[in-house]
């Protein structure tokens, strides 16, 4: 009887299940359309999945005509289900005073509520609200401490922050390796941030004995990613190297691909 009872309730899950995954699918295919056909009966049922991507598509005008309020309502419901990103997601809205009065205080409540349970995004928001000063006391060690639980979970703007704050000594003892490290993992993944600084401990021998080869490899990944420093610093570095070096650098920025650290 006892196996009869959970073959029925695995069955009655399975169609919420089903819908949730072919919403899910409909908004990677750009179906935003199909998507919300398939969120919507089940968010009404109370699905806490289903209301924060249909708060997540009127935040961003996808297959409904952009809303923040109604943005707000539907991460709210979701929210008040513990759905860590929902939580994240009204955070934001709180911080960016997007479909409700701008709250610093009410953001990092909703961040932290989604960083205290592993939500790398929300972990590094967090960061960036002690790091900034903004609804806490600006506090650096605070900050380090967040941007590192968001980095191990390899968030690469969290690891590209964290090494910031070795290189500069902030909340953690200055650390040239450390935030060469940091600087690596996000520029692994395509960080164009995170190339120019790593071209630079590279072009400077910190934390690395000097390299321009490399240097001018992390220049030129960061400038095709659109960094504008990254492209004035390749041409600097240029300048002390030899065609040979050159050569050698745009040969290895040509093979470089990118790797998630997730």
């Amino acid at each position: 009887m006892a196996v009869k009872v959970a073959i029925i309730l695995l069955a009655l899950c399975l169609p919420a299940l089903a819908d949730l995954a072919a919403g899910e699918q409909a908004i990677l295919g750009g179906d935003y359309a199909m998507a919300l056909k398939e969120f919507l009966p089940l968010a009404k049922q109370g699905n806490a999945d289903a209301q924060m991507y249909i708060g997540e598509m009127y935040r961003e005008g996808q297959g409904v005509p952009q809303d923040y309020k109604e943005a707000v309502r539907w991460f709210r419901l979701a929210a008040d289900q513990a759905n860590r990103s929902a939580q994240m997601y009204l955070g934001i809205m709180y911080q960016e005073g997007y479909g409700v009065p701008q709250d610093y205080t009410e953001a990092m409540r909703w961040e932290r509520l989604a960083a205290e349970r592993g939500h790398p995004q929300a972990q590094y928001n967090v960061g960036l609200m002690y790091f900034d000063g903004q609804g806490v006391p600006q506090d650096y060690k605070e900050a380090m401490r967040w941007y590192r639980l968001a980095a191990e979970q390899g968030e690469a703007a969290a690891q590209f922050n964290a090494g910031v704050m070795y290189r500069e000594g902030q909340g953690v003892p200055q650390d040239y390796q450390e935030a060469l490290r940091w600087f690596r993992l996000a520029a692994d993944q395509g960080h164009a941030g995170a190339q120019n600084n790593l071209g630079v401990m590279y072009g400077q021998g910190r934390g690395v004995p000097q390299d321009y080869v490399q240097a001018h490899m992390w220049y030129n990944l960061a400038g095709a990613n659109g960094n504008a420093d990254g492209v004035k610093n390749r041409e600097i570095v240029a300048g002390k190297m030899t065609p040979d070096q050159i050569a050698e650098a745009q040969r290895l920025a040509r093979e470089w691909k990118p790797k998630t650290n997730r």
